[in-house]
């Protein structure tokens, strides 16, 4: 009995304990399903099988399907298809909620729109969507190529018109950057042209672009302008080109690094008559070895080599000697087209071996060819001379955006210009 006592006053003592660590909750509006809990009705009215639990448990699943749905399920399994509008609307018995008594249909509210868990893509600027068009566009992608981009990325669509349109607004920077002030000096500038098929008076024929890279007095690369031609490559309009350059404010070139046009050095002495002219040896080699049979090629080849990459113009000369007397016979075309060409291969000469392996060839500006390439090389036909203007300025911002450093070992090649055009060269 005193036992019993004790374990009823543990007890009490213990639930005096709870009662006093309860939480007070101030009174909060609520629902009135909730109100219902709080009037503590009977049991059945809380947990029968229509009773206010089932209702906050249908009710609660409801919302979140509704919310965050996207499901159309028929006994328990979603259905495929359903059309345009086949999420819209309210849904009755597609989900049940099983239990003790009869399954309860779960309702799920579409209130007149697709809903989806998927987040939507997220919608552009204005400036930042044109600004993606004309990256896109200055790399070569196409229009079509375009219109998908956007469609994938941001789930919009942009007509054709559109973005000509958007493009077309860097117009004024194409003809501003054309017919920008240039520099007055420029030590070593690199002429050459590329070809891409225009479309003129209803034809189209392959056209040359003519393209001028130079290097500034600081050992900067920079491109001087894009000129579409009217027809193939001709010396005729590297006159014009060449005389926009002086126009521009160019007063010295000092080098001219040329392919093997005939009449380049005309064209370009004509405007500055003190520039000296080094022609490509690449492209010189490649001359000739087109007037040689495949079985000589590798020896003739070898001998050419010799005769450019001597250390100095008497040494060159020799071998140039040697090559007439081995081959002169056999290939004369070959070895005359050296003969024939000398005092413009031999220019390199001239300078130290720093100097010497930048102008000897035209790669700098070949490598920028190439790369203009890559952004034609999916284009048809362009529809205008104003259509490839726009193509190559932007290309070639893309392209220069890298061109932040001097040429390597620039201050000691200025040096020797300096000493090697002191009469030229600014003080």
């Amino acid at each position: 009995m005193r036992n019993k006592q004790r374990l009823n006053s543990s007890d009490s003592d213990r639930a005096a304990a709870r009662d006093s660590y309860l939480p007070i909750v101030p009174p909060q509006p609520i629902e009135s399903s909730q109100q219902e809990v709080i009037s503590v009705p009977p049991a059945e009215e809380v947990f029968g099988k229509d009773g206010l639990m089932a209702r906050l448990v249908v009710g609660a699943i409801e919302r979140l399907l509704t919310e965050f749905g996207g499901l159309r399920a028929e006994g328990g399994r979603a259905e495929q298809g359903g059309g345009k509008n086949g999420r819209q609307g309210r849904r009755a018995g597609g989900l049940q909620l099983l239990g003790d008594d009869a399954p309860r249909a779960i309702n799920v509210e579409r209130e007149g729109r697709d809903v989806s868990p998927v987040p939507k893509p997220v919608q552009p600027s204005t400036s930042e969507l044109e600004e993606q068009i004309v990256n896109l566009y200055a790399r070569g992608v196409s229009t079509r190529d375009i219109q998908e981009t956007l469609r994938d990325i941001y789930g919009i669509e942009v007509t054709p018109t559109a973005i000509s349109t958007i493009t077309d607004k860097v117009w004024t920077q194409v003809e501003a950057w054309q017919s920008r002030p240039l520099a007055a000096i420029y030590p070593i500038v690199y002429l050459d042209a590329i070809h891409l098929k225009l479309r003129r008076d209803g034809k189209v024929a392959n056209t040359a672009i003519y393209i001028v890279l130079g290097v500034d007095l600081d050992g900067q690369r920079d491109v001087l302008g894009h000129w579409v031609g009217d027809g193939a490559e001709g010396a005729n309009f590297w006159l014009s080109v060449v005389s926009d350059l002086q126009a521009r404010g160019v007063h010295d070139i000092f080098i001219a690094c040329v392919d093997d046009l005939p009449g380049f050095k005309a064209a370009i002495q004509a405007i500055f008559p003190c520039t000296y002219i080094q022609r490509c040896v690449i492209h010189q080699v490649r001359h000739s070895l087109a007037y040689v049979a495949w079985k000589d090629r590798k020896v003739f080849a070898s001998d050419l080599q010799a005769i450019y990459a001597a250390p100095t113009r008497e040494a060159a000369e020799t071998k140039l000697y040697r090559l007439s007397e081995k081959w002169g016979k056999t290939y004369a075309i070959a070895v005359r087209s050296w003969e024939n060409s000398w005092e413009d291969l031999a220019t390199m000469f001239d300078y130290a071996p720093d100097i010497r392996r930048l102008i000897y060839t035209t790669n700098l500006v070949e490598g920028y060819n190439g790369l203009i390439r890559r952004v034609i090389r999916n284009k048809g036909a362009f529809p205008s001379a104003e259509a490839v203007r726009k193509l190559l300025f932007l290309a070639n911002r893309t392209i220069t955006r890298t061109w932040t450093k001097p040429m390597l070992n620039w201050a000691t090649m200025l040096n020797q210009l300096a000493i090697r055009f002191q009469d030229r060269f600014p003080t």
